[in-house]
């Protein structure tokens, strides 16, 4: 079983995968390629292979190694799991480059679909999609077992939580799966279609415990969104915080849900909460209305002032480049974080983010999509689409490489911050001094944060790409 990439934390996608595996008396043989090498021998010893692609950079990234197998391992079954698995499974499959693929709730239908395998069955198997049988996701319960990470490297090899001086060795997890949310460029949006399923809080709790006792001082809850369930996800961090009182933990929250159950906040820093991602997007009403976001400029702008006073920090994903995305909303982005002193909250990458339309995404069922989505790419895994002012395109372009420079030099984020907005303001024709504005900022806020800074929509760095090709 592989993993490419899961923002930097130890793959609960091969844990969760395992211990059902396990647990049917298999012995499966864990890689995570983002920290360990896939040798030869390993390829050529498998029969079956089992890659995990939870989201778009995963899923390039695994290709890549799919493609290795292929060609030192041909007889290899290989089989794609996780979102983005289904939605890219006709090019792959016609390619010949996978066997099969599952989409959804992925346990149960690769336990069969190794089973079948085993017995030199082929058979059509419910949620799987293979070149004899099409399938949809596979939305059914999975009767959830505790993860097994005894098969993978060590929680320190991962990605810490820093804050200032401190960093602290972190655990991943999740309370849910799915999302009740149907957000437009979601690719949760096609495979569940507004279902979750909650996870019992006895097996969360557990895993915790598990990697507690390996070292972790703080988890990360990578749920969607952790608040589809809050009662069930107050049920958990309440008894994990009894159980150990200075474990800290983040959680992936919605704009709207901050602000609904803001009367919650107060008790989730009480129980060890630093901060919280959420996905704002865009500052611009009309992008936030056409990617069914449910909250507004001001929305966000509450949302940030209602965590300042809770003492909780919000950490932003954005979507800055779509179709309805102006340059002057660009700017008035760059300028709210500037004026606001939120530079710190946010890691550059999210300023490059294009929107992505992988094959069954919503975006192709809106009203007048095929007047701005143009073909399907198959090999960059989603459709074509351009900016109607083209100005925005080659930005895109620019800040990419801004962003990615960076990372790789360990830029000061802040300085990257205004070498785009320098960008930014080039295209309207204006000047901007980088040095000049990174020194009237003031001073800087020491902020939790993970030290993967990398996203999951993002393109892959070069670094990421060259590592998968060794």
């Amino acid at each position: 079983m592989i993993s490419c990439y899961e923002l930097g934390h130890q793959p609960f996608h091969l844990a969760s995968l395992s211990a059902m595996l396990e647990q049917a008396d298999y012995l499966p043989v864990c890689v995570d390629t983002a920290l360990d090498a896939l040798s030869d021998e390993t390829i050529n010893q498998a029969r079956f292979v089992a890659i995990s692609v939870p989201m778009h950079t995963a899923m390039r990234l695994g290709e890549q190694v799919a493609q290795r197998i292929r060609t030192l391992n041909p007889t290899a079954h290989i089989c794609l799991y996780g979102l983005y698995a289904l939605l890219n499974a006709d090019h792959l499959l016609a390619q010949g480059a996978i066997d099969a693929a599952i989409g959804g709730e992925y346990e149960v239908p690769l336990c069969q679909l190794i089973a079948a395998f085993e017995q030199e069955k082929e058979e059509a198997i419910p949620g799987v999609y293979s070149h004899g049988h099409v399938s949809g996701p596979w939305i059914q319960r999975t009767p959830f077992v505790v993860p097994e990470r005894n098969g993978l490297p060590a929680l320190d090899r991962y990605a810490r939580m820093e804050q200032g001086t401190e960093t602290r060795v972190v655990g991943y997890t999740e309370a849910t799966r799915g999302c009740k949310h149907t957000c437009v460029h979601c690719p949760i949006t096609p495979i569940y279609q507004g279902r979750f399923f909650a996870v019992p809080a006895e097996i969360v709790l557990a895993d915790i415990r598990a990697q507690v006792a390996r070292g972790a001082q703080h988890i990360t809850f990578g749920d969607p969104d952790f608040w589809n369930g809050p009662t069930h996800a107050l049920r958990i961090t309440r008894a994990m915080h009894q159980e150990s009182p200075d474990l800290t933990f983040d959680a992936t929250i919605k704009i709207e849900h901050l602000l609904k159950h803001r009367h919650l906040l107060p008790e989730i820093k009480e129980l060890g909460c630093v901060f919280v991602v959420s996905a704002v997007e865009s500052l611009n009403n009309t992008v936030l209305q056409q990617l069914a976001k449910n909250h507004t400029a001001a929305d966000v702008a509450e949302a940030f002032a209602e965590m300042e006073r809770v003492g909780i920090t919000l950490r932003p994903s954005l979507l800055p480049f779509t179709p309805w995305e102006t340059l002057e909303s660009y700017i008035e982005l760059l300028n709210f974080f500037e004026s606001g002193h939120f530079i710190e909250h946010i890691d550059p990458v999210h300023l490059s983010i294009r929107l992505l339309i992988p094959p069954g995404s919503a975006h192709l069922d809106t009203p007048d999509s095929e007047q701005w989505i143009g073909e399907l790419d198959p090999t960059a895994f989603g459709y074509r689409w351009s900016h109607p002012d083209p100005r925005m395109d080659e930005l895109q372009k620019q800040v990419a490489i801004l962003v990615e420079q960076g990372e790789q030099m360990g830029s000061d984020a802040i300085m990257t911050f205004f070498q785009i907005k320098a960008k930014a303001l080039a295209m309207q024709g204006q000047k901007l001094s980088a040095f000049k504005a990174m020194r009237q900022y003031g001073d800087r806020k020491e902020l939790p944060h993970l030290t993967e800074s990398w996203f999951c929509c993002a393109e892959p760095t070069s670094n990421q790409l060259c590592a998968k090709r060794a």
